[in-house]
């Protein structure tokens, strides 16, 4: 790490700052680096994923996650950490952004803070991002990594929970190959509250090492998903989860809903969620089994008779 920080001149040749591991991320190695110009983070992309079942992923992917960056702060100023340099070796530094200024949004949904007005940058970012790259070649042509989200998405998530569910097994695997097939925008791949920050110019986005010129729609349904879960780890807190889930939903599609868009997301929801119960990536506050009943138990049902509205899967959800 030292010596990607010299040779990316962040670190004077003399230098060798402390460094402090940073928690959370089961894909890469995250560290605080104290320069003497001011702290940075710095990620390493891993090959093997921190979870139990084998999960492997190439580490160039970092090199998306920096382009991704690069482009949603172009589009949106304020939306991405400002980038500082990255290597082909899975090294990546950016900005550092005090905690103190920018809280974790899946911390404050865990206290049970659903901040609708939020939930609704949140849409309507997102939303910029993928109508500013709609049908760009450009784009296209430099965030063409199908391998690696297929590696890091569409096989953790669909096609793994299709071998678990043999009775299933076509349903989701078609929706995988229609989300590889489909190729309108750029993703971020990882639209979860883990990696949005509540700053105080709104929301910043973490963690695009999943970032793919692909369907805008999975982003959509895999932040809904979320606040869907979200309503099983903090009870007492679901009215306003779903209200986020309302709030965000419309300034999406208030600001980019082209044909099938919805559709394609209010089909692929289920699917995740049931893949984050019996995937290769459960969601860890999911633990008690009459919580992973009334998931399965709303996904199957869901995946039975797909719905054509996002509203009707929060109504499955809020009705089961």
């Amino acid at each position: 790490m030292l010596a990607f920080l010299r040779g990316a001149a962040l670190a004077a040749a003399d230098e060798a700052p402390a460094a402090v591991p940073l928690g959370g991320g089961v894909s890469s190695d995250i560290w605080k680096v104290e320069l003497r110009s001011g702290p940075v983070c710095v990620k390493r992309a891993l090959p093997r994923l921190r979870v139990a079942q084998l999960w492997e992923a190439p580490v160039e992917r970092n090199r998306y996650e920096w382009r991704w960056m690069q482009a949603a702060a172009r589009i949106v100023p304020g939306s991405a950490p400002r980038v500082l340099a990255h290597d082909e070796a899975g090294f990546f530094a950016m900005e550092f952004l005090d905690g103190a200024r920018h809280a974790l949004w899946k911390d404050e949904l865990r206290a049970g803070r659903a901040d609708a007005g939020f939930a609704r940058q949140v849409g309507e970012r997102l939303a910029r991002i993928h109508a500013a790259t709609a049908n760009d070649a450009s784009v296209a042509r430099q965030f063409a990594t199908d391998a690696s989200f297929h590696a890091i998405r569409l096989e953790p998530y669909l096609l793994a929970t299709a071998r678990a569910y043999p009775d299933l097994a076509a349903r989701l695997q078609s929706l995988a190959e229609r989300t590889a097939a489909t190729r309108l925008a750029l993703v971020h791949g990882d639209v979860s509250p883990k990696n949005i920050l509540v700053g105080p110019r709104g929301p910043v986005f973490l963690d695009a090492e999943c970032a793919w010129y692909g369907d805008p729609a999975f982003d959509l349904a895999f932040c809904l998903n979320h606040l869907l879960l979200k309503c099983l780890w903090v009870p007492a807190a679901a009215p306003g989860f779903l209200a986020c889930f309302d709030a965000l939903a419309a300034a999406y599609l208030a600001a980019h809903a082209p044909a099938g868009l919805e559709e394609r997301a209010a089909t692929l929801l289920p699917g995740l969620l049931l893949a984050r119960v019996d995937g290769k990536s459960p969601v860890e506050y999911l633990t008690e089994e009459a919580q992973k009943a009334r998931v399965r138990r709303v996904a199957r049902a869901l995946l039975a008779t797909p719905p054509a509205r996002l509203a009707e899967v929060r109504a499955a959800w809020q009705g089961s």
